[in-house]
C-alpha cells in the first residue's frame, strides 16, 4: 500500500510540472519566430498561424485578438483612470534575434507598472514595423512593446507608437549591441544593466482594452495600454530593426484583427477640466 501511495504522489507531481509547462509555454511569446511568417501569401502567414500548432489555434479562432484600429467611434474617453507610470529600475538584460524582431530581456526584477491596484512586472520590450495597431486608421512607423506578467499568468502590454522624425534616444544607445547581435543570428547578447525607463512609456494620455498578444500563441485576455503621446524615431533606426533580423521581410507586423462587441477607453485627463 506504501509503494502504491509513492506511485501516486510521484505521477500527481508529474501531472503537475507538465500542465505548468504547458500553461507558461501558451501564455508567453515564443521565442524562436522560425516556424511562422508574416507573409500574407505564405502557407506560414498571418491568417494560418492557428494552424501551424494546436496551441497556436487562439490565433485564429480567438475574438479578442490584437491589434486593433483604435476609431474614435469606439472609443469611450474617461478622465479617472489614472497616470500611466511605472516603477522600473535599471536590471542585467540581454538581447535576442528572435527570427522576426529583436527582443530586450530583463534577467531579473526590473520593477513594475501598477494598473488597477495590480503590480505587473516588466519582463521583455520588442519592436513591430510598422505599427500594429492604427489610430482612425493611421499607422505609424514603429509600435514598441513592453510586456509585463502580473498574478496567476496575467498580462499586462505597454504600446509605444512612433512616427520619423528625431532619432528615439533608447535605440541610438541600443544600436552597438543590436548591431553586435546581428552579425551573430539567432544568439543572445548580454548587455548590462538597462533601466525600462529609458523607454518613456509615462504618459497622461494613452488607449485601454482588452486584447492578445501579437504573435503566436496569440494569448488573449491581455491588458493593453496604448501610449497617446507619439514618439519619434529616425528611418534609419527603423530599417536597422528590420536588416538585424534577417528575414528578408519588410515588416513584422500583425494584420488589424475585427474588434467585435469590445470597447475601448481612452484615458485623458483634459475631460476634467472641461466637466
Amino acid at each position: 500500500m506504501l509503494k502504491l501511495s509513492s506511485l501516486l504522489i510521484l505521477f500527481c507531481s508529474i501531472v503537475l510540472v507538465l500542465h505548468s509547462y504547458q500553461v507558461t509555454s501558451h501564455e508567453n511569446e515564443v521565442e524562436d519566430e522560425s516556424e511562422f511568417s508574416y507573409d500574407e501569401n505564405s502557407e506560414k502567414g498571418p491568417a494560418r498561424w492557428g494552424n501551424i500548432r494546436r496551441e497556436w489555434s487562439m490565433c485564429n479562432n480567438g475574438l479578442l485578438q490584437s491589434p486593433i484600429n483604435l476609431s474614435d467611434d469606439r472609443v469611450n474617453v474617461i478622465s479617472d483612470l489614472g497616470a500611466l507610470q511605472g516603477s522600473y529600475k535599471a536590471c542585467n538584460a540581454t538581447l535576442k534575434n528572435r527570427g522576426h524582431d529583436i527582443m530586450l530581456k530583463w534577467q531579473a526584477d526590473a520593477g513594475y507598472i501598477p494598473i488597477n491596484g495590480t503590480h505587473y512586472s516588466v519582463r521583455q520590450c520588442h519592436w513591430h514595423s510598422p505599427s500594429e495597431h492604427k489610430i482612425n486608421g493611421k499607422q505609424f512607423d514603429l509600435e514598441a512593446h513592453m510586456v509585463h506578467d502580473g498574478p496567476n499568468g496575467s498580462i499586462a502590454v505597454i504600446g509605444i507608437l512612433y512616427k520619423i522624425g528625431k532619432p528615439d534616444p533608447f535605440l541610438t544607445q541600443m544600436m552597438d549591441y543590436i548591431e553586435d547581435l546581428s552579425e551573430s543570428s539567432g544568439e543572445e547578447k548580454v548587455i548590462g544593466m538597462v533601466d525600462p525607463k529609458q523607454i518613456k512609456t509615462v504618459s497622461t494620455k494613452y488607449y485601454r482594452y482588452i486584447g492578445s498578444l501579437t504573435i503566436p500563441p496569440c494569448t488573449q485576455n491581455v491588458l493593453w495600454n496604448l501610449v497617446g503621446e507619439v514618439r519619434t524615431v529616425s528611418k534609419e533606426q527603423v530599417e536597422f530593426l528590420r536588416e538585424a533580423v534577417h528575414d528578408e521581410s519588410e515588416t513584422n507586423a500583425r494584420p488589424l484583427q475585427p474588434i467585435n462587441t469590445r470597447s475601448v477607453r481612452l484615458y485623458n485627463p483634459s475631460t476634467e477640466e472641461q466637466d
